[in-house]
C-alpha cells in the first residue's frame, strides 16, 4: 500500500477502541482520552443549516463593491473612508470600481446639476442587479443648499436611493453608519419598494 494509502488507512482509524494510531511513518500515536473520544463523537453530529436566500444575502452584504461618483467636497470625505483610518475594507466594501459593470453599489458623493442627471442615469442602468445607492451629503440627498435651476434637488429623483448619509460634508463615521445600515437591509431582506416602481427616465418632483 503506498504512503497516501496508509495515511488515508491510519486517519480512518483514529479513537476507534483496540486499534493502534499511528503516522504515516509508523510511529505510535499518544492515545485518545476518553473527554477526548466524547468531543470527537459530539463533533460527528454538528451539521449547519441555513436558509439559501440567507446565505446569499450574507455574501451579498459582506462583499459591496462601491462606485463612487464625487462631484464635490464629499468626494474628499469618501477618500477618508476608505484609507486606513477609518478602513471601510472592515466591512468587505473596499474594492472600488469604476466601471457600473463591476460595481454593486453607487456612491454618489457631492452635488447632481442637471446635465450631470442623464450620466449618472446611464450609470446606474450599467450596474447589474441586485444593486443599492447611497446619497452622501445633503447635497446629493436633497440639493443641499444649491436651491437654484441648474442643480437636482436630490438624486433620488431620477434614480431610487437606499440609504440617505446628512452631512455637509457627514463625516466619515457618518458613512459607515450608513454602509452598516445598508448591510443590515440586505442581511434582512428588507423591502424596497422605492426601487419595485422605479422607472427609468422619469423625473420625480416634489410634489410626488
Amino acid at each position: 500500500m503506498s504512503e497516501k494509502g496508509n495515511a488515508q488507512n491510519a486517519a480512518a482509524h483514529v479513537g476507534v477502541p483496540g486499534h493502534v494510531d499511528t503516522d504515516v511513518h509508523g510511529n505510535k500515536k499518544p492515545a485518545l482520552s476518553a473527554e477526548d473520544m466524547n468531543i470527537m463523537a459530539e463533533s460527528n453530529s454538528i451539521a449547519l443549516t441555513t436558509k439559501l436566500d440567507d446565505l446569499i444575502a450574507w455574501g451579498r452584504k459582506n462583499s459591496l463593491w462601491p462606485m463612487p461618483y464625487g462631484t464635490a467636497c464629499c468626494g474628499i470625505e469618501l477618500m477618508s473612508v476608505m484609507g486606513p483610518k477609518y478602513d471601510l475594507a472592515r466591512f468587505g466594501a473596499e474594492v472600488v470600481r469604476f466601471s457600473p459593470r463591476q460595481a454593486d453599489l453607487l456612491l454618489v458623493a457631492g452635488t447632481i446639476t442637471e446635465k450631470m442627471a442623464p450620466v449618472i442615469l446611464r450609470v446606474y442602468e450599467q450596474m447589474l442587479e441586485p444593486k443599492y445607492v447611497i446619497a452622501m451629503g445633503a447635497c446629493a440627498s436633497s440639493g443641499g443648499f444649491y436651491r437654484a435651476y441648474h442643480v437636482l434637488q436630490g438624486v433620488d429623483k431620477i434614480i431610487p436611493v437606499d440609504v440617505y448619509v446628512p452631512g455637509c460634508p457627514p463625516t466619515p463615521e457618518a458613512v459607515l453608519d450608513g454602509v452598516m445600515t445598508l448591510q443590515k437591509m440586505i442581511q434582512d431582506h428588507h423591502p424596497r419598494p422605492w426601487c419595485d416602481g422605479w422607472v427609468a427616465g422619469e423625473f420625480k418632483s416634489d410634489a410626488h
